[in-house]
């Protein structure tokens, strides 16, 4: 698979072996921007674009009848993913020509916008991504929550799309780490995974189709629209591109917790409404022994005790050791994919 994005006619060309060492070392850029920086500012990040023209499209299908509200969600969908796909695709072919360009004819220029152009697509990259912000607002709940309830209501409300006026203490920690075990997978876990597969554009129309699913994904009725039929492609598409990463993203968890019984993985997993959501944060809550809940939809682990303040401390261990974990993994498994396919 790794032809697909890799096998592109340059002149001058670019051997597989340098191409390998460029994706390896984007990726690599990529987790220091986002460990060191953070995220960007609204006006220059990419997701906030992709919101923007879901934003301006879901104002429109959500008002239709469920047949044409359906279609046009998914022309929508599918445009918006193709668009995302070729802008990756096109700076990933840019910077494999300037790299081989800077190869053949070295010098001060060429270096220079090599180095540019690289670094543009590992800081596209980071924002396919997110582990510094999702790490750090989980330890901010905790942190309001020592102010008061109220403020840790209010710091909860802006990671969650349910009502939080309601909640008690180890109910906001107990949305805060679903929210860091979520999200582990679908803002760190499964975009990696997608890059290794297809690179940029793969990271990118996954992020895509995940920010899609946030907006457009309810069933039902969602501050007064009906989404059920206008955000159902959106909901499936997700639910297909997040299956094989939400998995391995609570084999991860299991891992850095020492072991989990697959069993009772399985069976917490399951209840959940979501096919995937289920699944990391089911192996948060076997692994820090705590009770996960949200009111009237599902309990995880219910023989589990109430969450506690250094529950949040020790969540924010096992996915930092997870998120590790995974880009070691990703690192070598694209030079051994390389190995493979290679003449």
């Amino acid at each position: 698979m790794l032809n697909a994005w890799t096998q592109t006619h340059y002149d001058p060309p670019l051997n597989l072996g340098s191409m390998v060492l460029v994706l390896l070392l984007v990726l690599l850029m990529a987790l220091w921007i986002d460990h060191r920086f953070g995220e960007p500012r609204a006006a220059l990040h990419p997701v906030v674009w992709i919101g923007r023209y879901l934003k301006i499209c879901g104002e429109t299908t959500v008002h239709f009848a469920p047949a044409p509200a359906f279609m046009l969600g998914a022309l929508a969908w599918l445009l918006g993913a193709v668009l995302t796909g070729v802008l990756a695709w096109g700076l990933q072919v840019l910077v494999f020509w300037q790299l081989a360009n800077f190869t053949v004819v070295p010098g001060l220029q060429s270096g220079v916008g090599a180095a540019v152009i690289t670094g543009l697509m590992a800081w596209v990259l980071k924002a396919m991504l997110s582990w510094r912000m999702l790490h750090d607002e989980a330890g901010a709940v905790e942190a309001a929550l020592t102010q008061s309830l109220t403020a840790g209501r209010e710091r909860l409300s802006w990671l969650v799309s349910r009502d939080t006026t309601q909640l008690s203490a180890a109910e906001v920690r107990e949305s805060a780490i679903e929210s860091l075990a979520e999200n582990l997978n679908d803002s760190v876990v499964a975009p990696i995974f997608w890059f290794v597969l297809f690179g940029l554009p793969g990271a990118a129309i996954y992020r895509f189709a995940n920010t899609a699913d946030a907006m457009w994904g309810y069933r039902g009725v969602y501050k007064g629209q009906n989404w059920e039929w206008a955000g159902k492609w959106a909901a499936r598409a997700d639910d297909v591109l997040s299956w094989l990463p939400a998995r391995l993203t609570a084999v991860l968890l299991a891992v850095a917790a020492g072991g989990l019984p697959r069993k009772a993985l399985g069976n917490e997993a399951g209840k959940t409404p979501s096919p995937n959501s289920g699944w990391p944060m089911a192996a948060m809550a076997l692994a820090l022994g705590i009770t996960l809940r949200k009111p009237g939809v599902y309990v995880l682990n219910p023989l589990g005790r109430p969450a506690a303040a250094s529950d949040t401390a020790a969540a924010q261990v096992y996915a930092s050791n997870a998120v590790f974990a995974f880009a070691l993994i990703a690192s070598i498994a694209i030079l051994l994919i390389a190995i493979l396919i290679s003449p």
